[in-house]
């Protein structure tokens, strides 16, 4: 990839609209699930695989699990994501609201 390709490539993802959304980690070992909402649950998993194998994931319990099963006991699920016209000031209680919902319905754990 040249200069000019890594430059555009980066303003790109800069530029990219929030994809707002509540997400669930699930270990099939265990059957444990963890949900959380995200501002870009598109790209979530990267950044939350990324920490988890480096050992530095801030959600202790999650990280406890992977450490003792690994990576291949785990998926990453997008459960919802709002739409792109959503009004802005409402967004994060109807993330929180939505991610009580997703939690309750899988009897999960909340990763925030």
């Amino acid at each position: 990839m040249g200069n000019l390709d890594r430059k555009a490539a980066a303003a790109a993802y800069r530029e990219r609209k929030p994809a707002f959304g509540v997400f669930a980690v699930i270990c099939s070992a265990t059957g444990q699930v963890w949900v959380d909402r995200s501002q870009h649950v598109d790209t979530q998993r990267n950044g939350l695989w990324f920490a988890l194998r480096q050992g530095s994931s801030p959600y202790k319990m999650l990280q406890s699990v992977w450490n003792t099963h690994g990576e291949d006991a785990f998926r990453f699920e997008e459960l919802e994501r709002l739409r792109d016209d959503y009004p802005e000031f409402g967004v994060k209680d109807e993330l929180r609201r939505r991610a009580a919902l997703w939690k309750a319905r899988l009897e999960a754990a909340v990763l925030s």
